[in-house]
């Protein structure tokens, strides 16, 4: 599937929910890796505010990638925003998604469109 980059310049990023390893089996407890360097990937929580809409999202970024500091409720940055659109079957069931990814996390701003 295709990666689209998302701009994410004007938006405003709040943080919902900290960073915790990501679970790749649910049944075994697995922490996931990334395919390439086998490093931990982490999840978070957040909430992504542009041109007046907003979604929360999950987004995964590498153990190295996440700043100390955080606090859920400030604005973050997410540096090399990804989308990946997915689909699979479950169970006899389609599914499909979009799964979010950033090579960081990091304390952000409010946007200047939102703060002024």
């Amino acid at each position: 599937m295709r990666v689209i980059r998302i701009d994410a310049s004007s938006a405003t990023i709040l943080l919902t929910e900290a960073p915790a390893p990501k679970v790749r089996d649910r049944q075994t407890g697995e922490i996931a890796k990334d395919a390439v360097s086998g490093e931990t990937l982490m999840t978070l929580g957040v909430v992504y505010i542009d041109d007046g809409e907003s979604a929360l999202i999950q987004v995964t970024v590498p153990e190295s990638g996440v700043t100390e500091g955080l606090t859920v409720g400030a604005p973050v940055a997410l540096p090399g925003l990804v989308a990946r659109p997915w689909q699979s079957v479950f169970n006899g069931q389609q599914r499909h998604g979009i799964a979010y990814r950033a090579t960081a996390v990091m304390p952000g701003a409010f946007s200047m469109a939102e703060a002024g």
